[in-house]
């Protein structure tokens, strides 16, 4: 189904598995050009649609005094989501209350490597610098560190991968044989042709190609050259973030893309693989914008509703008995992590450990009620009975867990998370869910 592909062209391989020898014929998507493909009136509307939202989120994002705030919390839902597509699952709340250093099970360690990834990778966009190969291969060496992936090499891989299974397959068919998408095999050609799509990517086209298309047009080229043996759709997802902010289209990139996509994975590849096999550039460019205005509203509804939370709890404190900075500091503190213990206080503000407990109204470690608790900023937490402990477990001890500082980030990011979903008990704090796991893909 690739032979008369517009996009690219097909090169034979040869091989050997458990003994036995094959032959095969690889996908080599063509390089980018400069202009936009043709498209449908639909692909059309629906980069506009997604420019325009993009653009309100920008705008919003430009009239906070720090709209990095929600970066923390951000991060960690596209780490959870995107994860989520590659068939690693962790529940998202206990995502957004682990650092990375923290975590120990294999999978969310695959899940907070993401984070570090993607913080680094901001880090640089910031500084200007430029993309390279090399970076990339940096980027995915701290992806794989620690987990099963981890090989004794990284960056662009040595070895010759497959995708997928096709539905068709004889089950003793070959791996390669049976293989839904064959990207093209390893060497030095397939080095220059990511470094090609590096420079083609960072490069302002926007004379002669929609920045929304450039990014659609260049996630799909990375996907289709599959340059690393594992974490291709991570990274993939990651670029198209980094691209738009460095095209201007987004000055602070708190985007979270992967739970739109997730909740539509099949959709998803399907839409990627019609690019290759029949150069159907307007069903994906039209999938790929619907996706990106989607999650530019449910980033800028939440970034709006922090805003909100961040102004009311300043409020409660300026009304409050509480003099000191230490309580304001920890509001936005607050305000960009949904969950989080005395010791990140104290370590991410500089306080010592005693002058945090003595915002939350705990001196010495001693006291679990006062300061800000007193002040309504942290109501108690109700017990929770029943089944639905199962589900929705009570936060771990000396997790701070504000019910009434978070609801509109938890009301949030439910919504911008379709892929997680919890069976809540009546008098459950709404920040507490856990995710419901779908079947492994096998």
């Amino acid at each position: 189904m690739f032979q008369n592909s517009p996009t690219g062209h097909l090169v034979p391989i040869t091989g050997a598995y458990l003994g036995r020898e094959w032959t095969h014929d690889a996908f080599v998507p063509d390089a980018l050009r400069d202009a936009s493909p043709e498209l449908s009136q639909a692909a059309y509307r629906a980069v506009a649609e997604a420019r325009a939202a993009l653009a309100a989120l920008d705008s919003t994002a430009a009239r906070l005094p720090n709209p990095r705030l929600f970066r923390h919390a951000s991060i960690r839902l596209e780490a959870q989501a995107t994860s989520a597509l590659e068939g690693t699952y962790e529940p998202l709340m206990d995502v957004l209350g682990v650092e990375p250093a923290e975590a120990t099970s294999p999978s969310m360690i695959a899940v907070v490597n993401y984070v570090t990834v993607a913080e680094l990778a901001f880090d640089w966009g910031a500084q200007g610098r430029p993309w390279s190969v090399s970076t990339f291969e940096e980027l995915h060496r701290l992806l794989m560190r620690g987990t099963t992936g981890e090989r004794e090499f990284h960056g662009v891989r040595p070895i010759q991968v497959v995708i997928g299974r096709r539905k068709d397959a004889d089950p003793a068919d070959l791996p390669i044989k049976a293989a839904r998408y064959v990207p093209p095999p390893p060497g030095d050609d397939l080095r220059r042709r990511l470094a090609d799509l590096l420079d083609w990517a960072q490069t302002d086209q926007s004379t002669t190609c929609d920045p929304v298309v450039a990014a659609a047009m260049a996630h799909y080229t990375f996907e289709a050259l599959h340059p690393f043996h594992d974490g291709n759709g991570r990274i993939g997802r990651l670029l198209v973030v980094l691209q738009l902010h460095r095209l201007g289209v987004l000055g602070e990139p708190s985007i979270t893309i992967s739970p739109w996509f997730e909740a539509r994975r099949q959709r998803y590849y399907d839409a990627l693989l019609g690019v290759s096999t029949s150069g159907d550039w307007s069903t994906w460019v039209e999938m790929f914008a619907e996706g990106l205005a989607s999650s530019a509203t449910s980033a800028r509804t939440r970034m709006t509703a922090l805003t909100h939370v961040q102004d009311d709890l300043k409020e409660r404190v300026r009304q409050s008995r509480l003099r000191t900075a230490n309580a304001r500091l920890l509001v936005d503190f607050a305000v960009a992590r949904p969950t989080f213990t005395v010791r990140q206080v104290a370590e991410e503000l500089g306080f010592a450990t005693a002058g945090s407990q003595e915002a939350r109204g705990q001196p010495g470690g001693t006291r679990r009620a006062g300061g800000v608790r007193s002040a309504g900023l942290q109501p108690p937490l109700p017990r929770t009975r029943g089944p639905a402990d199962a589900a929705c477990p009570r936060p771990p001890r000396g997790l701070v867990t504000a019910r009434v500082d978070h609801v509109a980030m938890s009301r949030s990011l439910r919504q911008a998370s379709l892929a997680e979903s919890c069976s809540r008990g009546r008098d459950m704090p709404p920040v507490s869910w856990r995710a419901a796991r779908p079947p492994s893909r096998g």
